[in-house]
């Protein structure tokens, strides 16, 4: 059962569904039906799937659950968020497509897996919202399963994520919830605040970029601290590049 393929959306379906959302940001700015729309259309795409949701991230960096289809997504994103670490955090901050075959077994966020143990969670695909000047957020699926989901999962998860990033990131009206433009926007001060920590370790010990963020990374799930207070300690003084 777990090895058996799912069947995506045909690109008409895809269409019809983003057409309808583009529809509701023009026509009534109704912002927060358009997200949920949207996640309903990504969990119906990939049978199996436990719930799937959009997390956007605020003027410190830290992300929070925008939208969802079940309550499970909430409380796996909410691990995430307070603890700086999973696979929704490292999808925003390298701008990629994470795929989690067993949060059970994964070795690479112990705090996270520990947290959603006891969870429905054990297959995962997150995938950044990227927008002009970085990413945004994140969109991202849960299977209770191990093992349901595969690389071709992402690449579909991607095809919903680049036209509802655009659509984000050009949010108008004037009945336009207020609380997605702190986010917008916050995401990209957040974005900046991470490549700045990260010049910072590159300049004062020769590391590459990916070095750095790796270090960034490491940092945070030491500590226990979200990245972005790791990289504004750094960015302020109040915690030295070489990690003391």
């Amino acid at each position: 059962m777990l090895n058996q393929p799912f069947n995506p959306l045909p690109l008409d379906e895809l269409t019809a569904v983003f057409a309808r959302i583009k529809g509701l940001l023009l026509t009534k700015d109704k912002v927060d039906r358009a997200l949920q729309l949207l996640v309903q259309a990504v969990r119906d795409a990939i049978p199996g799937s436990a719930g799937a949701g959009i997390s956007l991230f605020d003027g410190q960096g830290c992300g929070r659950s925008t939208a969802a289809t079940a309550h499970l997504v909430g409380q796996a994103d909410a691990a995430q968020h307070d603890l700086g670490q999973g696979p929704c955090v490292e999808a925003w901050t390298e701008g990629t497509t994470v795929l989690v075959h067993d949060a059970a077994a994964d070795g690479r966020w112990p705090l996270w897996s520990e947290a959603v143990a006891l969870l429905p969670v054990r297959s995962v695909v997150s995938t950044t919202l990227a927008a002009v000047g970085g990413p945004i957020g994140t969109l991202k699926i849960y299977a209770a399963l191990p093992a349901a989901y595969t690389a071709a999962t992402g690449h579909l998860l991607e095809k919903f994520a680049v036209p509802a990033a655009t659509l984000l990131a050009h949010v108008q009206g004037s009945d336009t919830p207020r609380h997605l433009s702190g986010p917008l926007k916050g995401a990209l001060t957040g974005r900046d605040n991470t490549n700045r920590a990260c010049g910072m370790l590159m300049e004062r010990h020769g590391l590459s970029a990916d070095q750095a963020l790796r270090e960034l990374l490491r940092r945070a799930r030491t500590d226990g601290t979200p990245l972005s207070r790791v990289c504004a300690d750094i960015l302020h003084g109040t915690r030295s590049p070489s990690g003391g």
